[in-house]
């Protein structure tokens, strides 16, 4: 074998080991972009979407689960103030809820919000910026319908 072809071998061999690749946060997401300030007025505002999709989220971040799309659901660009920042999923499927912030780092939930298996993020500092948001469904790649809740407000 000439060094050509070894080369050309250990070169194939080493593609063939790299990861998938990773959610698209520049892709344009799946359910549309919103731009809120701190004090928004209605409060909170939800939007329709359906969990899930292809990949799983575990390949993130060993604290994600569920399974995503690679675009991301929603889009929010938030100037902050001094309230908090709650983003929540509502739904009756197992959803979870990942969220890549404007730091750059990977914030996910499972259960944590209402009526158990719903999941839910408070950013107690906000920073201001680009949060991208998936929201997925737990055990399985199904698409399942919900509505993506965006809150300052404390639930009632």
């Amino acid at each position: 074998m000439s060094k050509f072809s070894k080369f050309l071998a250990g070169a194939v061999c080493a593609l063939a080991v790299l990861p998938a690749a990773a959610q698209d946060f520049n892709a344009a997401p799946n359910y549309g972009t919103l731009n809120l300030e701190a004090g928004f007025a209605n409060d909170p505002r939800v939007i329709a979407v359906r969990s899930g999709g292809e990949l799983n989220a575990a390949n993130l971040s060993s604290s994600c689960a569920g399974f995503i799309s690679n675009a991301p659901d929603v889009r929010l660009n938030y100037t902050a103030g001094s309230l908090p920042l709650i983003i929540s999923v509502d739904a009756s499927a197992d959803t979870t809820l990942v969220v890549n912030g404007p730091d750059g780092s990977w914030y996910c939930d499972d259960d944590g919000g209402e009526r158990g298996l719903n999941p839910s993020l408070r950013f107690n500092s906000p920073q201001s910026g680009r949060y991208e948001i998936w929201i997925g469904t737990y055990g399985s790649a199904s698409l399942e319908p919900g509505q993506l809740h965006i809150s300052e407000l404390e639930s009632r």
